[in-house]
């Protein structure tokens, strides 16, 4: 079967000198396959072999077949956003403990390469969410989310009031720590310490978990993907208040900024190896039946 990935990219986890025995060993394997092959700029500014061709984020997104990041789920997560524009698909090597983005180990990193260059891969398609903040001026800021978009406190000892609009219609308001807006990625993340369910990733659907709200009568509650959340913060300027997109983009909320939450156009490509298995990173991360 012939090869689609001729222009592979390689992204590692930034400042991480541990990556380089990975990235190099598979810079070399994949230039033996006969692929052509760069290593993002800022990574490679890292590394103690500088004989490597090098490209920038920008230029990795237009012109790549393939993106592999070398890394954990943070790592993954940097890269979609960045990338997510140019809708080339991205597969993650994973580093760190097991994540539930980067579902390929080290160990089998040649083996699981070589079938993926041989056509025997799966494709899978998620959605991303984009965070845009109407600020009291007319202007607006935003910022892309994998994961998640969280609307939260800076200070310890204080709550924050919300009102919550779905398509325009009012869900609730709501006394809170704060208010989580997941994808079905994100499912597995802080929306899941926050006692909200998990959701197939490649579904089209949000979830909206508060954060420890003043009332437990407050439950996470699951949404259509096309609909638009409009979030709005009572007595900002008396508390602290931002929005943190995938934990990694942090913007903050004045009093009378509105913030609108929706399902970016573009999707996610995400390359798995043949027979990926999500149920089965799920049983092993969550540890479910060990002790049956």
């Amino acid at each position: 079967m012939k090869n689609e990935f001729n222009k592979i990219s390689l992204i590692g986890k930034y400042g991480d000198p541990g990556v380089e025995v990975t990235l190099l060993s598979l810079y070399h394997f994949l230039l033996k396959r006969g692929c052509e092959v760069v290593i993002d700029k800022d990574t490679a500014d890292t590394l103690k072999d500088k004989n490597i061709k090098t490209a920038p984020l920008n230029e990795i997104g237009k012109t790549s077949d393939l993106v592999i990041t070398v890394g954990g789920d943070g790592t993954l997560l940097n890269a979609v956003r960045n990338l997510i524009d140019h809708q080339c698909p991205i597969l993650g090597i994973n580093l760190g403990r097991l994540g539930f983005l980067v579902d390929v180990s080290p160990y089998e990193m040649t083996q699981r390469m070589g079938e993926i260059l041989d056509g025997k891969f799966e494709e899978e398609h998620r959605i991303m969410l984009t965070a845009r903040i109407e600020h009291a001026d007319g202007s607006f800021t935003e910022s892309d989310a994998f994961n998640d978009v969280v609307v939260h406190k800076w200070e310890m000892a204080r709550m924050i009031e919300t009102e919550t609009y779905i398509n325009g219609r009012w869900l609730n308001s709501m006394r809170s720590d704060g208010l989580i807006v997941s994808s079905p990625t994100g499912s597995t993340a802080y929306a899941l310490s926050g006692g909200g369910p998990i959701l197939e990733p490649d579904m089209d659907a949000m979830i909206l978990v508060p954060i420890c709200p003043h009332s437990m009568s407050y439950r996470p509650i699951v949404i259509d993907g096309d609909s638009e959340i409009e979030i709005i913060v009572r007595e900002a300027a008396n508390t602290k208040v931002q929005i943190s997109c995938d934990g990694q983009i942090n913007l903050p909320i004045n009093n009378g900024d509105k913030i609108h939450i929706f399902k970016k156009k573009a999707i996610v490509r995400i390359i798995h190896p043949c027979k990926h298995d999500y149920f089965e990173i799920l049983r092993a991360k969550l540890h479910w039946g060990e002790n049956l």
